[in-house]
C-alpha cells in the first residue's frame, strides 16, 4: 500500500493564516513533493452540524468559501482529492461501528474535546443560559476516526491541538484491529515543522486564532483589512517607547514573523526599517530581535515589516481566489468528482470493516456457508 494522506477543515467559515501556517501551506508542500501515492482532503461538513444543527444554510454557504480557500493556496485536483463529507455515507457507518470501542469516559478525557466544548459554551451542569453538548459533537472524535480511517491514511497533518484527536484515532485502530483482526491502518500525526506554527495566536495574543473571538486574519482579507488587524496587534506592553527595551517572547508580531518571514523578504521590505530617525540594515530575524530587545525600534516599525510580509504571502492566494470566485461551477465540480472518488475508496474500507465484523451476510459464498453453519446446527 502506497503513502496516503487524509486532512480537512470544518466549514465554519472562511480559513485565516493559522490555518495556513497550521496545515494547508503544508498540505501544499506535500502534494507537489511526489512522495505520497493518494491525498485526500476533506470539508468536514457533517461535523460542524454537530455544533450548528439549527443553521444548515451557515454550513452549506462555507463549503464553497473553504473550497476557495483551498485552491487558491494551490490544492490542485489533478493530484489532491477534495471532497464534501456528508457525501460519503460510508463514514457514518463506520462511525456507528466504532462507537462501540470507546467509553463515554476516554471521550471526556480527551483534552481537545473538553477545550472545544468550554470555548462553545456548552455545559452539561444545568447550568442556565448554556446549552447541553450536543451527542453529535461529543462523539466527533470517534467521526474523525472514522474519516481517517476510510481512506487507510497513514499521515494526517494537523496542527498541535489536534494530537489528543489523533492518539485516541489510533486507539480505536488498536481496538479494532486487535478484536477482529489486522484491518484498519493507523495513522501517524505529521506537525508542522515550525515552531511558531504549531498553534500561531490571535491578533489579540490569546492562544488561539478562533473566528468567534474574532482574532483571525483570513486569507481573502484584503490588503487595507491585514493592515487594519496588524496595527491593532498585542506586543509588549512594557514597550512604551522606542527606546526601551522590548520583549520578543510572547510577543504576538514576532511570532507571525517566525511563522512567515523568508530570508528575502529583508531585502526586499528594508524600506520598512527606513524613518527619518533611524536606519537599519537587519539581515534576518534575528538581527531584528536583538535590536528590539536592545532597545530603539519601535513597535509600529516591526508592524510595518509585518504587514509586507504578509501581503507577500497573501496577494497571490488572493489573486487566484477572485479567478476562482468568477467560475463557480467548476469549483463545485471539483467537489462533485472528489466526493464519488472518496466514496468508491471508503466503500471499500466499510467492505473490509464488516468481512472481519463477519457482518457481510450477503456477499458472495458468505451466505451459503451460513446457511449450511445453520443447518448442521439446527438438525
Amino acid at each position: 500500500m502506497g503513502k496516503i494522506i487524509l486532512t480537512g477543515d470544518r466549514p465554519t467559515g472562511r480559513l485565516h493564516i493559522g490555518h495556513y501556517v497550521g496545515s494547508l501551506r503544508r498540505r501544499v508542500e506535500l502534494q507537489n513533493s511526489g512522495k505520497f501515492d493518494k491525498i485526500f482532503v476533506m470539508i468536514a461538513d457533517a461535523q460542524a452540524l454537530t455544533d450548528n444543527a439549527d443553521n444548515p444554510e451557515k454550513v452549506r454557504q462555507n463549503i464553497i468559501e473553504v473550497a476557495l480557500d483551498y485552491m487558491s493556496c494551490g490544492l490542485d485536483p489533478e493530484k489532491t482529492t477534495i471532497f464534501i463529507q456528508s457525501q460519503v455515507s460510508e463514514l457514518t457507518e463506520l462511525t456507528f461501528f466504532y462507537m462501540n470501542l470507546v467509553t463515554v469516559q476516554r471521550l471526556q478525557r480527551n483534552p481537545t474535546v473538553k477545550q472545544e466544548i468550554q470555548l462553545r459554551g456548552f455545559s452539561d451542569s444545568g447550568e442556565e443560559n448554556k446549552a447541553g453538548t450536543p451527542v453529535g459533537f461529543f462523539c466527533y472524535p470517534i467521526s474523525q476516526a472514522a474519516d481517517i480511517t476510510a481512506f487507510k491514511a497513514d499521515t494526517v497533518p494537523v496542527g498541535e491541538d489536534q494530537e489528543p484527536m489523533i492518539e485516541q484515532t489510533r486507539e480505536i485502530v488498536r481496538k479494532f484491529n486487535s478484536t477482529y483482526g489486522e484491518t484498519l491502518v493507523e495513522p501517524e500525526i505529521m506537525l508542522p515543522d515550525n515552531a511558531a506554527c504549531l498553534r500561531l495566536p490571535g491578533t489579540d495574543g490569546k492562544a488561539k486564532m478562533s473566528k468567534s473571538l474574532g482574532n483571525c486574519i483570513y486569507l481573502s482579507d484584503s490588503a487595507e483589512d491585514v493592515w487594519a488587524k496588524v496595527k491593532s496587534m498585542y506586543t509588549d506592553p512594557g514597550h512604551l517607547q522606542v527606546s526601551d527595551p522590548g520583549k520578543v517572547e510572547g510577543n504576538t508580531v514576532f511570532t507571525y514573523l517566525d511563522a512567515f518571514c523568508k530570508p528575502e523578504h529583508f531585502a526586499k521590505f528594508r524600506e520598512a526599517f527606513i524613518g527619518k530617525k533611524v536606519s537599519f540594515e537587519f539581515n534576518s530575524l534575528d538581527e531584528v530581535k536583538d535590536q528590539y530587545r536592545k532597545g530603539g525600534l519601535g513597535d509600529m516599525m516591526i508592524k510595518n515589516f509585518l504587514n509586507s510580509v504578509l501581503n507577500d504571502t497573501l496577494e497571490p492566494i488572493r489573486t487566484r481566489r477572485k479567478e476562482l470566485e468568477k467560475n463557480l461551477p467548476y469549483v463545485y465540480e471539483v467537489l462533485r468528482k472528489g466526493s464519488d472518488t472518496a466514496r468508491a475508496v471508503a466503500a471499500e474500507t466499510l467492505a473490509d470493516v464488516k468481512r472481519s465484523m463477519r457482518i457481510n451476510y450477503f456477499d458472495p459464498g458468505v451466505l451459503e456457508a451460513l446457511i449450511k453453519e445453520q443447518e448442521e446446527k439446527y438438525k
